[in-house]
C-alpha cells in the first residue's frame, strides 16, 4: 500500500498547507508526527546553494550527486518527522515546524534534519501535514513511517538521511 495525500488523511493528519500558505499559529502545539509532500505537478529542481540557516556555521549545503542518489521519483513523501513534548513538556508540532521553517527561510535554527528540503527550488510550495499523538507514541510512529516508507520504497524518504527507531528497540 502506498504512502499519499489521501492515506495519510485517512490516518488522521491534518493541515496540508504549503510553506507558503502556512499559518504557524493553526499547527497544534501538541506532540505528533509531520509529513511533507510535493504538491501536484512539481518540478525537481536542486539549487546549488541550500536556503537553509547556517547553524554552528555549518553550511547545510550538499552536492549535487548526493541530493540526486537520494531523490525518489515516484512519491509524493520528501520527509517525514517528529515533535516531542520536551523535557518541559512546551514544545510539541507548533515549535518543532516553526523551527523547521524558520530553518527553511535561512535563519540559525537547530533543526539540520530534513534539510535537504531547503535545497529544492520552490521548496514554499512544498506541502505540510501533521498528525497529534500522544508523547508516548510520537518515537514509535515516526520509525513504523519510515520502515513502511522503505518496505514501498526501499530506502527512506528524500530528507531523511536517518532512520528513526523507537526507543528501546
Amino acid at each position: 500500500m502506498q504512502i499519499n495525500k489521501q492515506t495519510l488523511k485517512d490516518d488522521g493528519f491534518a493541515g496540508f498547507r504549503s510553506f507558503e500558505q502556512l499559518d504557524i499559529n493553526r499547527v497544534p502545539r501538541a506532540p505528533g508526527i509531520y509529513v511533507v509532500l510535493k504538491p501536484v505537478g512539481f518540478e525537481r529542481v536542486f539549487l546549488a546553494k541550500s536556503s537553509g540557516g547556517r547553524f554552528k556555521r555549518r553550511d547545510p549545503s550538499v552536492l549535487q550527486p548526493a541530493l540526486e542518489t537520494e531523490w525518489i521519483e515516484d512519491t509524493d513523501i520528501l520527509y517525514i518527522g517528529k515533535a516531542g513534548a520536551g523535557s518541559t513538556g512546551n514544545r510539541g508540532l507548533r515549535k518543532r515546524i516553526q523551527e523547521f521553517t524558520d530553518f527553511g527561510r535561512g535563519k540559525p535554527v537547530g533543526h539540520w534534519g530534513g534539510r535537504l528540503i531547503w535545497q529544492l527550488a520552490d521548496s514554499q510550495s512544498l506541502v505540510i501535514a501533521w498528525k497529534e499523538l500522544p508523547a508516548s507514541e510520537v518515537n514509535s510512529a515516526e520509525a513504523r513511517y519510515h520502515e513502511k516508507f522503505i518496505g514501498i520504497y526501499g530506502k527512506l524518504p528524500f530528507a531523511n538521511l536517518v532512520q528513526a527507531r523507537a526507543k528501546g528497540v
